[in-house]
């Protein structure tokens, strides 16, 4: 292929080579996790593995590379990688447009662990996209117009939706096209956002471009809101006022998300002045409405993720454009069988400072100031136009300019006197056709929007429309924190006749694989809604009722109910689709393509069905017509892999194979397409195609055998199944409900069965079924430790029986002495349980080989150090390993580090040595590199520079001294329940009221004092719930917390606080004993507990 064509476009595919830092194997333990906190909503993983592990050292490593190129673009992309955009270079001035890290280097930022910065990631259906790190399918197509497009796609296995996204560049045009097609091939409705996620290299001179209208950003959950571009208030806890120009990345020194309220404007950029040059994003606003800027801020904190992130090309930002979404979290529904469509731009830009406005075709740039007006315009493509500056009519300046991507136009253009910039409209026309125009927006800004509200609890919300309306945006966020069952079960406590809350349990129950208890739910809704007349206005429970009964063996009351949901049209094409499968399952091939044509007619789009009708065609002989088909149904989605196999059975091409890339999943979600419709035979050769590495490929096999009526042959395939290795198998499908009822059906001693049965449905939130599934597994096998940790971690947090689960982690543990993961949660548990720190500290030291394998326990076996006074040890551990945080975990590490520091610092102070007291203070604040995390600058070190004070006071440098108490006595007063990572912990409160007393200002010390017991008193037995707006919590919990306990702790502490510092010896140590029966491993009360044996006297403790 010549690629040095300027008129063309060039596609291919080449192996670059790209230093990696490798990821850790995936644990084999299925991670459940369904309390976790990510990006506002449900950090749920399963049903794939988690990666905890990240290397030190890069490798050179080939990847498999697809290049567009033309004039003016060249493009990479990295199907191995999730389909990402990796570079984006605009060749006409050495410019990338998009971040270029030229290392991959992952974090611990993504959904399922790995995450790399830069380039434009796809985040879909949720945020980060659980596959971020894994392969797609791909394919190259060349278009009749010159153009090349690369598509990408997945069936992503968490709800089994389907991405596409084509990628074109056009021969003559200095933009990226990207054509996304999101659709649904379940038979329930699924939520889901997009967010593309283009990161820019940043720099002093960088701003980012919002449209002239956004006047306020609001933050994850709409939770709380900002001026923009001019902040005046506190957001991300960082005070802005009187007035700070967000825009510029180096006015934000913390970590930061914020998006646009709202926009009539279809762009969102950036641009660099001191290069002169910029992105732009350019989309329809109504389909394409999010505009999210995220940063890990220009201070400490964000140049160590920088560090964790890339080696040499240094700090980015992160500038979001969402579809069907404004905002993280806001998810949108895709219905059975529904695409949605929308086409994304990103295009680099020149010269002419950050656009007012921007298309495809161009950008421009009116800037008002002084008498004056600068006009800036940059075009996509070459041509030539006419730029016209008018004022009520007249025309202040026209130019014929002949642009293209190499070129821009800028003019300064004096202004009349007194003339308003609103008076002002600048236009840029192609001929007699507008192509863009602007005219400056009032002065005055709107109001800025409240902040959103959390949900009442539903004894406390009045209606049963409210009741359904809070469940069902519960359901549709993935909300981590609240469920949505009571406020569905409050409203039928109310009213047992609610057809939508009882069709909103029934989905529940259905989606959970529950479908005897979905069908009761499905009935009362429909005879709620035929209480008047037969034909209800929505036909979806009959719909969902047919779902429920073919989940039960029941096709043919579920065709009666199916065609009952046809009256609708909501549910013609999907209630036909299911119509059609049915009568293929009874070979009645001419009916079913009837009916699956019936379903196409009332949505073309619906791919399954479309495939279906080509199968059918097929199988009745009409194979000219079936081809037809088949060239239509690529063209609407060129990665339908279920054509792809069709093009196999009609015409021998076997490119599906290379299309499913060795992927058991992909055979299965196609297999079973085949199946429903009743052509197993063609389902029965994919599942003997897949690799033999899921066992659920090889049991599905079997119930497809069963389906046609061969007892023997499914038998064996279970018998098969029963021996494959357990690892990584995270069964998801509703279908493997069925599939594994069957295969214990038929082989009784079957012990992994009943293990993956298990899986399903703990992850479903079917814990008692779970628990009893496990139990049969580990009868039939006890040597199986999988099962006997999931045990644990079922009696743990579903039974609240803690001994329960400690035996069947010990048992476990002992079934595989090298599950560092299992030693991790063993620990977690025997701390829950309040086994000493000397006990788990020896038990860790017994296995210190598998404790070197993991961050956490390397932190564990650091706190427990410190909880011992074994600080010099603590700290060489510190010094010695680099770590890798998860986003939303950071402190940990750091917490430690100076906590030891502080230790051996009071020791030098109390013998005399001031001077190396200072040494150990001044290292506690700046975080050594390998710690993997840097400092907020609102980090608060009351307790460091008070001691550093105490220093200098010790050496006679009075001024020194006093400073420094003045800054430790800096900070708010006022008491908090600490739930993240930058939140005032408690002492920091404390040793303000320290610093008072150095200064003499014992009253305001006092004050402080008694503010801590109040506080503590007053809220000792608060009934705690989660933060309902929760982004990312910073414990990557195993096990479910108490919150109340966890409260009264907070409290009992603040109180000894207190206390200690009024000089309260007995009530302080009281407080403290209060704290430590409740929580052993509290560092802070084991802390200044031990000061106050050791220096006798509560205010000696200073």
């Amino acid at each position: 292929m010549n690629h040095s064509l300027p008129e063309a476009v060039s596609a291919w595919e080449e192996i670059v080579t790209i230093p990696t830092y490798e990821v850790g194997k995936p644990d084999r333990n299925p991670m459940f996790l369904e309390k976790r906190v990510y990006q506002g909503s449900s950090g749920v993983v399963y049903p794939y593995p988690i990666v905890e592990s990240v290397a030190d050292t890069k490798t050179d490593k080939p990847y498999t590379a697809v290049f567009l190129e033309n004039a003016y673009l060249r493009i990479m992309l990295l199907p191995e990688l999730g389909g990402r955009v990796q570079m984006a270079l605009d060749k006409t001035n050495g410019y990338h447009f998009v971040y270029y890290n030229r290392v991959i280097k992952p974090a611990l930022v993504g959904l399922a662990g790995p995450w790399i910065s830069g380039g434009i990631e796809f985040n879909w259906p949720q945020h980060h996209r659980p596959s971020t790190f894994a392969p797609v399918e791909f394919d190259i197509q060349e278009n009749e117009d010159g153009s090349k497009t690369v598509w990408m796609g997945e069936i992503e296995r968490m709800f089994r939706t389907k991405g596409l996204a084509g990628f074109t560049l056009y021969p003559d045009r200095a933009y990226l096209e990207i054509s996304v097609q999101l659709y649904n091939r379940t038979a329930v409705p699924q939520t889901f956002l997009w967010w593309a996620n283009p990161a820019v290299h940043v720099n002093d001179d960088y701003q980012s471009v919002f449209p002239p209208d956004v006047h306020a950003v609001m933050d994850h959950g709409k939770r709380d809101v900002s001026d923009f571009p001019i902040a005046t208030g506190t957001y991300y806890k960082f005070d802005y006022s009187p007035g700070t120009d967000i825009s510029r990345y180096k006015n934000i020194p913390v970590p930061t998300s914020y998006m646009a309220y709202h926009s009539d404007f279809d762009f969102l950029g950036c641009y660099d002045h001191g290069k002169e040059a910029g992105m732009l994003h350019v989309a329809n606003h109504h389909l394409v409405p999010g505009k999210k800027q995220w940063t890990w801020g220009n201070g400490d904190f964000g140049r160590a993720w920088d560090r964790q992130l890339t080696d040499e090309d240094g700090p980015y930002i992160e500038l979001m454009c969402g579809a069907f979404t404004d905002n993280q979290p806001d998810f949108s529904w895709l219905h059975p069988g529904e695409e949605k469509r929308f086409v994304q731009i990103f295009m680099p830009y020149k010269r002419i400072g950050p656009p007012k406005n921007a298309s495809r075709d161009v950008a421009l740039n009116l800037e008002v100031d002084g008498g004056q007006a600068f006009v800036g315009v940059y075009a996509s493509s070459p041509r030539r136009v006419r730029v016209l500056l008018e004022a009520a009519g007249d025309v202040l300046f026209e130019r014929q300019s002949g642009l293209s991507p190499e070129t821009a136009l800028t003019e300064t253009v004096t202004l009349p006197e007194l003339l308003p910039a609103q008076a002002l409209t600048l236009r840029v026309l192609d001929g007699e056709t507008e192509l863009l125009s602007y005219t400056p927006l009032p002065d005055e800004k709107p109001d800025i929007p409240p902040p959103a509200q959390a949900a009442r609890p539903p004894a406390e919300i009045a209606s049963n429309d409210e009741l359904f309306l809070n469940g069902l945006h519960l359901e549709q966020y993935r909300h981590a924190t609240y469920d949505p069952e009571p406020y569905y079960l409050e409203a039928l406590r109310r009213d047992p006749l609610d057809s939508r809350c009882n069709n909103a349990l029934g989905l529940l129950s259905y989606r959970r694989g529950q479908f005897a208890r979905a069908e009761a739910y499905f009935r009362q809704a429909w005879e709620s809604l035929t209480r008047r007349n037969p034909n209800p206005y929505d036909g979806e429970p009959s719909y969902n009722l047919g779902l429920a009964l073919v989940m039960q063996g029941r096709d043919a009351e579920a065709r009666d109910a199916f065609y009952k949901a046809t009256w609708n049209a909501a549910w013609h094409s999907p209630a036909y689709f299911e119509l059609a499968r049915i009568a293929g399952r009874e070979r009645d091939w001419t009916e079913a393509l009837r009916l699956a044509e019936e379903s196409l007619s009332g949505n073309s789009r619906n791919h399954r069905a479309r495939h279906l009708r080509v199968a059918l065609l097929r199988r009745l002989g009409l194979e000219p017509e079936a081809l037809a088909e088949l060239d239509e149904g690529l063209a609407l989605d060129p990665l339908n892999l279920a054509l792809h196999v069709e093009r196999f059975q009609l015409a021998g091409d076997e490119g599906y194979r290379r299309l499913f890339r060795d992927d058991a999943h992909n055979y299965v979600e196609i297999a079973l397409d085949y199946a429903w419709a009743g052509l197993t035979a063609e389902a029965t050769m994919l599942l003997e195609e897949a690799p033999q590495t899921d066992p659920m490929a090889r049991y599905t096999l079997g119930w497809v055998a069963l389906q046609e009526g061969d007892k023997a042959a499914a038998q064996a395939h279970f018998a098969r199944a029963s021996q494959m290795p357990p690892d990584y198998c995270f069964p998801n499908r509703l279908e493997d409900v069925l599939v594994l009822q069957a295969a214990i059906d038929h082989n009784a001693q079957d012990a992994r069965a009943p293990y993956y049965l298990g899986n399903f449905w703990y992850a479903h939130r079917q814990y008692e079924e779970a628990i009893a599934a496990w139990e049969r597994a580990h009868e039939l096998d006890p040597t199986f430790p999988t099962v006997a940790r999931n045990l644990g971690l079922a009696y743990v947090n579903k039974r609240r029986d803690l001994e329960a689960g400690m035996r069947a982690y010990e048992l476990a543990f002992s079934l595989d002495p090298t599950d560092a993961r299992v030693l991790y949660e063993l620990d977690q548990l025997a701390k829950k349980l309040g086994r000493p720190p000397q006990v788990r500290l020896d038990f860790l030291d017994a296995n210190r080989h598998l404790v070197h394998q993991r961050d956490d326990l390397t932190v564990e076996r650091v706190h427990l150090l410190n909880l011992l006074g074994r600080h010099e040890e603590s700290l060489a551990i510190l010094e010695q390993r680099t770590f890798h945080p998860w986003e939303g975990g950071e402190g940990k590490v750091t917490g430690q580090y100076v906590a030891a520091l502080l230790a051996l610092a009071r020791q030098r102070l109390d013998a005399g040595e001031a001077r190396e007291a200072i040494q150990l203070l001044r290292r506690a604040l700046v975080y050594p590199e390998n710690l993997g995390e840097g400092k907020l600058v609102i980090a608060q070190e009351n307790d460091i520079l008070y001691y550093l004070g105490l220093a200098a006071a010790a050496l006679g440098q009075d001024e020194e001294a006093r400073l420094l108490f003045h800054q430790a006595s800096e900070g708010s007063v006022g008491p908090v329940s600490p739930l993240y990572y930058n939140d005032q912990p408690p002492e920091m409160i404390f040793y303000q009221g320290l610093a008072y007393r150095a200064l003499g200002d014992e009253a305001q010390a006092k004050t402080i004092f008694t503010k801590l017991i109040d506080y503590g008193r007053t809220h000792l037995d608060d009934e705690m719930v989660m933060d309902y707006f929760a982004v990312s919590l910073p414990d990557f919990l195993v096990f479910e917390q108490d919150l109340n306990e966890r409260n009264r702790v907070h409290c009992h502490f603040m109180m000894a606080l207190g206390y200690l510092g009024l000089g309260d010896a007995q009530s302080a140590g009281e407080q403290f004993a209060r704290v430590l029966a409740l929580a052993p491993d509290h560092l802070g009360a084991t802390t200044y507990q031990r000061l106050m044996v050791d220096r006798p006297g509560a205010r000696s403790v200073s």
